[in-house]
């Protein structure tokens, strides 16, 4: 699973990280706490609270976007998004 992130400002990337993570994607807030721990610390971040709307988004569409509200601290961002990179499938031999 390879996940892009990226902090937004005004409609603009200010920073943004890709990380590849071994495995399947998490099904839970647990799991997903565990990538966001990976991905914010060199975007110099604090962790955001993942609800459960944002584990639905992100197996649903995968996407989803953390305001400032879901940060325990104050950020100077609008936005702190992730979008999940589409598997690539096998290519079948034949």
């Amino acid at each position: 699973m390879k996940v892009w992130a990226r902090v937004m400002r005004a409609h603009r990337i200010e920073r943004d990280a890709v990380r590849e993570f071994p495995g399947e994607r998490p099904g839970d807030a647990a799991g997903w706490n565990r990538v966001l721990d990976a991905l914010c610390r060199p975007l110099d971040l604090a962790r955001p609270l993942v609800l459960d709307k944002h584990v639905n988004e992100l197996a649903r569409f995968g996407r989803t976007a953390f305001t400032p509200g879901d940060f325990m601290e104050h950020v100077p961002f609008d936005r702190f998004e992730l979008e999940l990179f589409p598997e690539k499938k096998p290519e079948r031999g034949g």
